[in-house]
């Protein structure tokens, strides 16, 4: 491959990773450490200056309300912290990549498909990761949800490869078990990202009952109601779908499978057991495949660490089961629509 088209992939797959506004850039003088930003179009020639070390590129990841990417900024040189992000981070499907950043510390970056996902929830699933990791002040970017009335830009984040640093070992990305050994080949690693879907963000949210979007005072904009409690036993739903399988948001379902199997009184190996056996009765609509054991093991990993209670009663996953003769239901004063009792769709 000729030393043009070579240039010119590179700058394509930098381009496909790290973009956010189009229209300026965020950069610093390399001698003072003066940050400033650039009211310019992002072109490919910004991203070569970069990448020969000519001059930073800092990304708006922020375009109105959605992104490509979100960062967590590990601002110490504490390289347990970005190790614990993405093992927690992989629980739940989420593929993450350790930056060593310019000075100190660590970026850990998450790609989306697509045009992105809503900001808010990039921001919120990283910001429920680094509470697990009890890690929950550490910085995200982009930091806020939308761009605000009044704030034309946001906040930027310096980009990976910046060419004067990488001789040393710094904007580069690095091993997830070893934060301060390189990858040997940076390029390798960037053509294999692994995107994230926004369903999968979706589904976190659902199952850590993360709420919606902030409004302008820092509440939920939407909440989502109360959750009541399961009693001992399998509600009819969980029943149902155990027997008969789902054909949607199968990890969802297996989490909240998981949580009864736990309150009913199965161990976490028993419960995988059943799920795994579960999980061949599925029959996933628009051709996706089935559930994995890994991802089984994950959810229920995820059910029996935490002290979930929620059957879920308002849960998309779980509402297409729902019965009638459900005690849950009933003591929650839910109404369950005819169409969805087992009488009812035995006769369609």
């Amino acid at each position: 491959m000729s030393t043009h088209r070579n240039t010119a992939r590179k700058i394509a797959i930098f381009r496909g990773l790290f973009s956010g506004r189009a229209d300026a850039y965020g950069t610093y003088d390399p001698e003072t450490g003066r940050v400033y930003q650039v009211k310019e179009p992002v072109t490919d020639e910004v991203i070569l200056a970069h990448l020969q070390g000519r001059r930073p590129y800092g990304v708006y990841l922020l375009d109105r309300d959605r992104t490509r990417a979100v960062v967590a900024d590990f601002d110490t040189d504490d390289a347990w912290a970005p190790i614990q992000f993405e093992a927690a981070a992989r629980q739940y499907g989420v593929a993450s990549y350790i930056e060593r950043s310019k000075a100190k510390g660590f970026h850990v970056w998450i790609f989306f498909t697509g045009d992105g996902v809503p900001a808010w929830k990039a921001r919120r699933v990283v910001g429920r990761i680094l509470t697990e990791i009890e890690k929950p002040t550490v910085e995200v970017f982009p930091k806020h949800d939308a761009v605000r009335e009044g704030v034309a830009f946001g906040n930027f984040i310096n980009a990976p490869l910046f060419g004067r640093l990488v001789p040393l070992q710094r904007t580069v990305f690095v091993h997830a078990g070893d934060p301060t050994t390189p990858h040997r080949n940076q390029w390798d690693v960037l053509e294999q990202v692994v995107r994230i879907e926004e369903q999968l963000l979706d589904e976190i949210i659902e199952i850590n009952e993360l709420g919606g979007p902030l409004d302008g005072n820092g509440a939920h904009a939407k909440t989502r109601p109360a959750r009541e409690h399961c009693s001992h036993g399998l509600t009819p739903c969980a029943q149902r779908m155990l027997a008969d399988g789902v054909t949607e948001r199968q990890r969802v379902s297996c989490f909240r499978l998981a949580v009864q199997l736990k309150r009913a009184g199965l161990p976490y190996a028993s419960a995988v057991a059943v799920l795994n056996e579960w999980s061949v009765r599925n029959r996933p609509s628009d051709g996706k495949r089935i559930i994995t054991e890994r991802e089984v093991a994950s959810q229920a990993a995820c059910a029996f660490d935490k002290g979930y209670r929620a059957c879920g009663c308002e849960d998309p996953a779980i509402q297409p089961f729902c019965e009638a003769s459900c005690p849950v239901g009933k003591a929650a004063g839910r109404e369950i629509p005819r169409s969805n009792t087992r009488d009812e769709q035995q006769h369609e």
